[in-house]
């Protein structure tokens, strides 16, 4: 794609790599064919090569976008299905991270908008305000037809029951017995990502996620301050507030590095995994940060990636179960793990089958299914039917927003990956299997 940036804009680094990104495209509209609002609504201009030609002008313009052009952008779920197709290795997430810090550097959005958006920022990456108000929001369903429709698209997305806060979300050093039940010898040591909305909607993953890595020798550190990662608000566009949520992590598992030192950084939310990975890109130009984050994104990988290199021959279930995988889009796209949660449950004796589609978005996509439910909603239905046609005793994933987005409606219990390993490795049986 022929660009026309000034010297004067190209100086400006960030500038430079959107530069970059927009030359690599080639117009060959291979990404249309796998990105869910296009395959949904036909519009190009609701494709990545549509959303891209947009970016391009206000980004190059250097202008406040149109209400046309945001509304185009919002309805991008940045699943990165379009960078898992493109020949060319267009990296669109970077490029509509750019466009988002854009939007909301320049454009006023309506008021309604500006207070939604600003409420989830608030609230999601904080645990406890967040658990507060999901429980306000259970005593407030009873008024739910006196509401706006905003508000009662938001309470429609409330689990049934809010749990209580688990004890494996808070600054502690879980360690690990001598040997592995594999017995090999102790001595790998962790930090995992406790995360945020996580800890209120689903606590059980992180208590899964000690369990069985204590049982196979790893020494398990959760480090302060043990709270969001900064990829809600980064994908809103919400730079100053992402980048400081990063850095209080970033400081954190440096320090571990630096103590008793780490093997990796264990993350069971691929959300979470897709932006701490690019840590290095977001601060490259950070003078204090860059080394730092670098070390840290070097460090990142998801549960299963880290489970794959450990001896999990003593991990057994002991019940015939039909799992569906469900693999998150910042699981199969945003960090091209395809094959390691599948090989992981079929090793353990789960019989495992794969849905079609299943490289198309459940609509969760962090916070869209709450910005975009119409959209949302269509996606759902759809992932729902296929994942109904395999006739699965559960259903696995590694998101706990895919998660949330599914569970209820999917006709199985929906469950982490890392709960079903556990249990074969001797822990509880996840809430929900019969």
């Amino acid at each position: 794609m022929q660009t026309n940036f000034t010297l004067a804009q190209l100086a400006d680094p960030a500038i430079e790599t959107v530069n970059g990104i927009l030359r690599s495209c080639v117009h060959c509209g291979f990404c249309t064919a796998t990105c869910p609002t296009y395959v949904l609504l036909g519009d190009e201009l609701d494709s990545p090569r549509g959303r891209i030609y947009q970016l391009k002008s206000f980004i190059e313009e250097d202008r406040p976008p149109t209400a046309e052009e945001v509304k185009h952008i919002d309805r991008c779920l940045s699943c990165l299905s379009c960078m898992t197709t493109c020949p060319a290795s267009v990296h669109y997430m970077h490029l509509v991270d750019h466009g988002r810090a854009h939007i909301e550097e320049t454009y006023e959005r309506p008021l309604v908008d500006r207070l939604t958006r600003a409420f989830i920022a608030l609230l999601l990456p904080r645990p406890g305000l967040f658990r507060a108000m999901l429980i306000a929001g259970s005593l407030a369903r009873p008024f739910r037809a006196l509401m706006p429709k905003r508000l009662r698209t938001m309470l429609d997305l409330l689990p049934a029951k809010v749990p209580g806060p688990g004890w494996a979300d808070r600054e502690a050093v879980f360690p690990a017995p001598e040997t592995g039940s594999g017995g090999e010898p102790a001595g790998k040591r962790v930090a995992m990502l406790a995360g945020c909305a996580q800890q209120v909607l689903g606590p059980q993953v992180n208590e899964a996620t000690v369990r069985l890595l204590n049982r196979l020798g790893v020494e398990v550190v959760i480090a302060r301050p043990a709270g969001c990662c900064g990829a809600l608000v980064h994908h809103m566009g919400r730079t100053e507030a992402s980048h400081a949520q990063a850095k209080a992590m970033i400081d954190a598992w440096t320090a571990e590095a630096d103590g008793k030192g780490l093997d990796a950084i264990v993350i069971n939310a691929s959300g979470c995994g897709t932006t701490v990975k690019d840590y290095g890109h977001m601060f490259r130009d950070d003078p204090a940060y860059a080394e730092k984050a670098a070390r840290v994104s070097a460090l990142a990988q998801d549960i299963a990636e880290f489970l794959a290199g450990l001896d999990m021959s003593a991990v057994r279930a002991t019940a015939e179960m039909s799992v569906t995988y469900h693999s998150a889009c910042s699981m199969q796209h945003g960090q091209q793990i395809k094959t390691a949660p599948v090989d992981l449950l079929r090793r353990a004796g789960f019989a495992v089958k794969e849905p079609e589609e299943g490289h198309l978005c459940c609509g969760s996509a962090g916070t869209y299914n709450m910005l975009q439910p119409e959209l949302a909603g269509r996606l759902k239905a759809r992932k729902i039917a296929n994942l109904r046609r395999t006739q699965p005793d559960v259903i696995a994933t590694g998101n706990i927003g895919c998660t949330m987005q599914l569970a209820g409606d999917a006709g199985a219990p929906v469950v982490h990956t890392v709960e079903l390993l556990d249990w074969a490795a001797g822990g509880p049986k996840p809430a929900g299997i019969p």
